[in-house]
């Protein structure tokens, strides 16, 4: 279901959250598993015209959190550049399932350290182009799979960097976040 989180921000808790910003451009993060494409599109459609959203930031490229990029034909995609780089390397191993790597064809840009309004924080682990995003004016910390609701995100899978992921939780501490909202709600 769709829940507001902060002023303009929405989340669409589904298996893979995405947050819907109603910024002076459209934005979302993460665009969800294309096994709930009819749910995405039936809750989401509610609170935002697809053909407006502007950007779409992936946090990292899981088959589970691009499922439904093409549901935006006019948004600007999104990823870090180590995300980039590992996707053209080998698309099986980056996006962690056969039919959306064969599937997934966005034009990715890479992220810049800031976009609109929100910091990018590189955090390597779960994957090596893992990012979060803090948005500093209403301390929300958007975690991907760096880290869950209740527990650090995995770090065994084809492109984890599991030695780099501590010292992205102990960067993740800094921030004083009063809303945590990752990637999943477990």
């Amino acid at each position: 279901m769709i829940e507001k989180i902060g002023e303009n921000i929405w989340k669409l808790k589904a298996n893979s959250n995405i947050y819907f910003l109603d910024f002076e451009k459209k934005i979302l993060i993460d665009a969800g598993d294309r096994s709930e494409r009819m749910f995405v599109e039936q809750f989401l459609s509610k609170i935002i015209d697809f053909d407006k959203i502007d950007i779409v930031i992936f946090t990292h490229l899981h088959y589970d959190h691009i499922g439904n990029f093409d549901l935006f034909p006019n948004a600007k995609f999104f990823a870090s550049e180590q995300e980039i780089k590992d996707w053209k390397k080998d698309k099986k191993s980056a996006i962690y399932n056969d039919f959306m790597a064969e599937k997934f064809d966005a034009e990715l840009h890479p992220l810049p350290d800031m976009i609109e309004g929100l910091e990018v924080i590189k955090t390597p682990g779960h994957t090596r182009g893992s990012v979060c995003l803090w948005y500093e004016k209403e301390k929300i910390l958007f975690s991907g799979d760096t880290l869950f609701k209740k527990s650090p995100g995995r770090k065994d899978l084809p492109t984890s960097s599991p030695k780099k992921f501590n010292n992205s939780l102990i960067k993740l501490i800094s921030y004083n976040f009063k809303i945590l909202a990752p990637g999943h709600d477990y």
